[in-house]
Parts: C-alpha cells; structure tokens; sequence
C-alpha cells in the first residue's frame, strides 16, 4: 500500500514532457467527449449573454454617441467619473435607491420564509395524494408570465369594475384606486411576488428535508420529541446550511429588483414608491438616449449588489461556517 502510494505521488510530481501533456490532453478528451459536447452552449450562451456585453460598461466612463459602431464604445471622450457623479447629484437618486432598496428588503423580508414555512408543512403531511396535488397547485403560478400576471392584477384592481373592489362596495366601502396610489405599490408587488414565487421555491427546502435519514426522525420519536421539537431540533438545523446559502445569494439582488413587473405595473403617478434603478435606467438609456449615464447608473446597481454579497458571505462564514466561497 505504502509503495503504491508513493509510485502515485511520485507519477503526480513528476515534470511531464509537452507530447505527454498533448497525449494526456487528447486521452481526457476521447473519454469526456459527451460531457464537453454538453457543456459547449452552456459556454456560449454565457460568453455571449454574460461576458461579450461587459465591454459596454466602458460607455460608463466615456461620452458615448449613437451612430459610430460598436467601436463608439471605446473610441468616446474619456469624461471619468462624470456620469456617477451626475447621477448622484440628481433630485432621483435616493428615491430610486430607496424604492429599489425597499422593494427587494420587503420581498427578501416577506417572501423568503413562506417557502421555508411551506416546505416545513408540506412535509408533515401523510396522505401522499393531497402532499403532491398541493405541491402542484402551489408550482403552478411561477410559469405564469409575468405579463399574465400583471393583467390579473390590473383586472382585480380596477376601480370600476375589479372583483376586489366590487367586494369593497358590497360591504359598504368606498373603491380604491390601488395602482393610482403610491402607498399601495409596494404591499402589490410583494404580495404578488410571493404568491407567485413561493411553491416553486420550496422545490429545494422539501428536497433538503426529505434527505434527512428517517433514523434520526425514529430517534426523535422514541425521545419522545413532539411534532414541534421535532422541526425545531432536527429539521431546522439540518437544512440550515441550504437556508443560508439560498440567503447569501438572494442578498444579492437587494438591488436587482424586476424590471418587467414594475414597469407593466407602475406609472408616473406613483413614481414615488415604484420608481426603481432598473426602470430608470431604461428610460434614460432607451428612452433619452443617453447610453453613458444610463450604464453607469446600472453600473453602480452591480457593484452595490457584489459588495452585499461578499459582506453577507463573510458575515455568514463567520457566524454559521456556512458559506458560497
């Protein structure tokens, strides 16, 4: 055993000469020919989607002029950090970082439990048939489109002839113009999300309490541990490390609310509470033309989300051992 393992290190730290590399290369891909083939458009798709367009955020440090090719991008006027500066000094930029703070917080807040809090009752449920029919139903809103969705909801709002107000009226109440009113934006857009997201988000919380070994439930039960002590103690700490990880990631869209829901459904009588980073930048960007500012303004929603990340990481390697990197 011993010499075996030392004939292996040995094989391992030896200096390979350049026909072997090329003979170990073409052998590794012979024998991993079906994997590289699968992961050939997941290459693409990133390098075209992801990567190619990350040469556009130099537009956020040049003027930028329509009419000049793609190499306009990087033949513009070097203006620095004028853009950011721009941004920051005009009358919107706290109200636009605070409704998209706002918006992704209450969502984060709101919606990041009830799939924990469903996956946690779903499982406890023994009639196999109604466990998997509610698992069903409760999927089923998240492959609705966003378009859809918002329709629905500006349908059973309307003022005049909307379900939700016609209930109003019928118990005496007056109707109430929900998507005409600032303060109502945001209860919508995070009631409506959450509706929508959280059966397809408790995929992975069932799947992490359905790999917990029925041993340890039998243990439980024969501690004497009731239904509640039972998620308290064991189910709870053993997808802890999933809460955490699906908790790291979502502090990254922080500020990376939706663009489509919000502009389907805002206008601008509410830009108060639904004007956000996103809906800005596209009318300043597709709407004014102003492509240098509108990339540096969505270039700052990036790094502030990279930033809540990495702190959210470490803070939770430091507290929990649970961490992406």
């Amino acid at each position: 055993m011993k010499q075996n393992a030392g004939k292996g290190a040995g094989t391992f730290n030896r200096n390979w000469s350049k026909d072997e590399k090329k003979q170990l290369f073409i052998k590794n891909v012979k024998r991993d020919k079906y994997l590289i083939l699968m992961f050939i458009p997941v290459f693409f798709y990133f390098l075209i989607f992801s990567y190619l367009p990350m040469t556009g955020l130099f537009m956020a440090f040049t003027q930028f002029k329509p009419g000049n090719g793609m190499m306009g991008i990087f033949t513009g006027k070097y203006v620095g950090l004028k853009w950011f500066i721009q941004f920051f000094q005009s009358p919107y930029a706290f109200r636009l970082i605070r409704n998209t703070f706002l918006l992704s917080f209450y969502s984060l807040i709101f919606g990041f439990p009830i799939p924990i809090i469903f996956a946690l009752c779903i499982t406890q449920v023994k009639n196999k048939i109604l466990q998997k029919g509610t698992q069903v139903i409760t999927y089923l809103p998240f492959f609705i489109s966003t378009v859809v969705i918002c329709g629905m909801i500006t349908n059973f709002l309307s003022p005049s002839n909307g379900i939700i107000n016609q209930l109003i009226e019928r118990v005496g109440g007056t109707a109430i113009n929900f998507l005409g009113e600032p303060k109502w934006f945001r209860s919508l857009y995070v009631i409506s999300g959450s509706w929508q997201t959280f059966g397809f988000n408790s995929i992975i919380f069932v799947a992490a309490i359905m790999g917990i070994g029925p041993e340890l439930y039998e243990a439980m039960k024969v501690d004497g541990a009731s239904k509640v002590q039972t998620i308290r103690y064991l189910v709870l700490p053993s997808i802890k490390p999933t809460i955490m990880l699906l908790l790291i990631m979502s502090m990254g869209n922080l500020l990376n609310v939706g663009f489509e829901k919000v502009y389907l459904l805002y206008n601008s009588g509410i830009y108060e509470t639904a004007d956000v980073i996103s809906t800005y930048v596209y009318r300043q960007g597709i709407g004014n033309q102003n492509y240098s500012y509108a990339t540096a303004v969505g270039l700052f929603n990036s790094l502030i989300g990279f930033s809540i990340v990495f702190l959210a990481n470490r803070f939770s390697k430091k507290l929990t051992e649970t961490s992406i990197w």
